[in-house]
């Protein structure tokens, strides 16, 4: 199998999906991203996004075989599920991890919760793949498959959440989104799975002049992000999680501003494929 790395968006908006006119070249969809370890694929929150993926891998007559990792079930994070098509396949395998979640009967009841009446009209049970549930606590370590280690780490967010640091062949990628950042001291299980990593995807849902109007939120601002980057030593930050009302104008603002403050600054797009 060879060594390779990759990371794919199919959703990086929060909050809620805000599709429309104005917001075309960045998205709509709310997260989901697909981070590829050689031929094992590990998917990261099942937002709108996910449907999206579910339907590129059924153009492709594509079996699904994923590791799917939530950072939290706050619904925007979890509403791709009920529309992703490989769970209704014969064949399908879809492996859900999920932190935080043992309080409220872990990830299992948490999906049979969302997928019952009179939420919805589909019953989990009513899924063809063979849907495997695992609850962890956040500041574990994971081994999800060969050669791929996932470890964890506490975010504060309103109900909690993790932030993921996915190590293989020798490269790291860190998703920590859905937190509040520091402006003085940085979380140093934040900064461990930051630390050195080639691609740093993390919440940038708001501008230093709108925090203020959002504390206790759970979301970071662009800059703060920035601090992240450099302390951490990341090679690449990538802005994601951005406010639905962040309209394309607006994001290419951030994205020039943010540019400008550290050099190379990515911004996450629906559609944007990374090699690492």
């Amino acid at each position: 199998m060879p060594m390779t790395m990759s990371v794919h968006f199919w959703g990086v908006r929060g909050s809620i999906s805000c599709p429309g006119p104005n917001t075309l070249r960045y998205g709509g969809n709310t997260s989901c991203v697909e981070i590829c370890c050689g031929d094992h694929h590990l998917v990261f929150d099942a937002g709108s996004g996910l449907r999206i993926l579910g339907n590129a891998m059924d153009r492709e007559d594509r079996i699904a075989d994923i590791d799917l990792f939530l950072s939290h079930c706050h619904i925007d994070h979890l509403i791709g599920l009920p529309f992703f098509v490989p769970v209704f396949e014969k064949g399908s395998r879809l492996r859900l991890w999920a932190g935080n979640l043992k309080p409220a009967g872990g990830v299992r009841q948490t999906v049979r919760k969302l997928m019952s009446y009179p939420l919805f009209p589909i019953e989990i049970e009513m899924a063809q793949g063979k849907i495997e549930y695992t609850d962890f606590e956040p500041g574990e370590s994971l081994k999800p498959r060969p050669g791929v280690v996932v470890h964890t780490a506490p975010l504060k967010h309103p109900g909690g959440a993790t932030g993921y640091r996915v190590e293989y062949g020798g490269r790291a990628v860190a998703y920590i989104t859905d937190t509040e950042l520091n402006d003085d001291v940085i979380d140093p299980g934040v900064l461990a799975l930051a630390k050195d990593a080639a691609l740093l995807i993390v919440d940038s849902t708001y501008t230093n002049a709108e925090l203020p109007d959002h504390v206790g939120w759970g979301h970071a601002s662009w800059q703060q992000t920035v601090k992240l980057a450099n302390a951490a030593g990341a090679e690449k930050l990538c802005l994601f999680h951005h406010d639905p009302e962040h309209d394309d104008a607006e994001m290419d603002r951030i994205a020039a501003a943010a540019d400008q403050a550290r050099p190379g600054t990515i911004v996450a797009k629906e559609g944007l494929s990374i090699e690492i």
